[in-house]
């Protein structure tokens, strides 16, 4: 009888009395590489694969961060553009540390964790986003997002709607389990592949360096067709977009409790508490 593995799950349950951040669908687009003269770099698919990959929280109020330099919780001010106007971020563990408080509980399938981090191919001048890896199948506590603002005495603005941290769910162990290995390249199975690449790739420049014409892009597409240069086949697993699920209203009893409680031997490590 075959068994199907059920689709893991992320449930985010809004907290009380909070901002609201909407969770998104993060976007295969970035305002930096819309200029004319940038927009080359979308056919560059490892790029825009790591753009879409997870799922935006969006800043709920415009504001503006300056840090002094200083190591105190005051050093550090946030002042929303509204008069009056109170949002999610603050200044809370000092040394120059934007704060979001996120306005969601995140539960995870059993077994999986959650990697925090700011959105991907997205450079903020004055500020840089920090990372935390979150069980999150079993944690009944919040977790927030930082920022190290990395240039004092400047004025940094977060714009209403622009992203500030990135949800990527992780099966927990899978990067444990990986055997990372060195080799000679002579011991790689498809080594004359990559020989027949770097061979066109090579004539190419040359060509371009030589004033061709017909070379005057050397953008090369057999990684964008997941094909390879030196044989008429391609890799049937190519993926050229993701398709991430749009966030939906769960369904089911109250509050959504489509992910409860990790149950007995749910992969959940040697270290996790009860």
């Amino acid at each position: 009888m075959e068994h199907h593995e059920p689709e893991p799950a992320m449930v985010a349950y809004r907290l009380p009395d909070t901002p609201d951040m909407p969770l998104v669908v993060a976007s295969d687009r970035r305002d930096w590489l819309d200029r004319p003269t940038l927009r080359h770099a979308y056919a560059c698919l490892p790029l825009r694969l790591a753009n879409q990959n997870g799922w935006w929280v969006l800043n709920d109020s415009t504001f503006t961060v300056r840090w002094n330099g200083g190591d105190a919780m005051e050093d550090l001010s946030v002042r929303y553009s509204g008069e009056g106007t109170a949002g999610s971020a603050v200044s809370h563990f000092g040394h120059g540390i934007l704060t979001f408080h996120v306005p969601y509980l995140i539960r995870t399938s059993p077994g999986w964790n959650l990697l925090v981090r700011g959105p991907a191919n997205a450079p903020k001048d004055g500020a840089c986003p920090l990372e935390g890896l979150v069980e999150t199948d079993w944690a009944v506590a919040t977790f927030t997002m930082n920022w190290k603002i990395t240039r004092p005495g400047a004025d940094i603005t977060f714009e209403a709607g622009e992203p500030v941290l990135t949800l990527v769910p992780q099966r927990r162990g899978d990067l444990e389990r990986v055997r990372p290995r060195r080799a000679p390249l002579a011991r790689m199975p498809d080594a004359d592949d990559y020989r027949a690449w770097r061979r066109s790739r090579g004539d190419l420049l040359d060509a371009a360096a030589a004033g061709d014409p017909s070379a005057a892009s050397t953008l090369q597409r057999h990684y964008l067709r997941g094909t390879h240069p030196a044989a008429a086949r391609s890799f049937p697993g190519h993926q050229r977009v993701l398709r991430l699920r749009d966030v939906t209203e769960a369904e089911g009893e109250e509050g959504g409790g489509a992910v409860g409680r990790p149950v007995a031997g749910d992969a959940r490590g040697p270290d996790a508490p009860p």
